[in-house]
């Protein structure tokens, strides 16, 4: 199983951007199509964006579509999530990991249940 460490989060005003970082721990990084997630406090964790093994294919969650962009570099066992147009809504811990991704679903769901600790984003209105 791969291993995936999330940063890049911190403290932005409404309208800014930030982007995201997930490293992982070698080679398996490139085996595996990959997740964003967000949680807040009290609710489960959502969807974000997914992007395929080769990073061809994204899919993105419709409250995302348009704002954040998510993308790969498998030379560097690291996938990113540039998040532009930042809305207190957006506010949420972060987490990334390795999902099942179905051309034609509307979301992939994480396909392991090792959580890591997820990088916090804040956005100030």
């Amino acid at each position: 199983q791969v291993q995936l460490v999330e940063s890049g989060g911190g403290l932005v005003q409404a309208g800014g951007s930030l982007r995201l970082s997930c490293a992982g721990s070698g080679r398996p990084f490139t085996w595996y199509p990959l997740g964003w997630f967000r949680q807040t406090s009290g609710k489960a964790r959502e969807f974000v964006a997914a992007i395929t093994t080769s990073g061809t294919r994204t899919m993105y969650s419709d409250s995302v579509k348009g704002r954040f962009t998510i993308s790969r570099d498998n030379t560097k066992y690291t996938m990113y999530l540039q998040m532009d147009s930042l809305k207190p809504e957006d506010t949420a811990r972060y987490y990334c990991m390795p999902v099942d991704y179905n051309d034609g679903d509307d979301q992939s769901r994480p396909s392991s249940d090792a959580w890591g600790q997820g990088t916090p984003v804040t956005v100030s209105s």
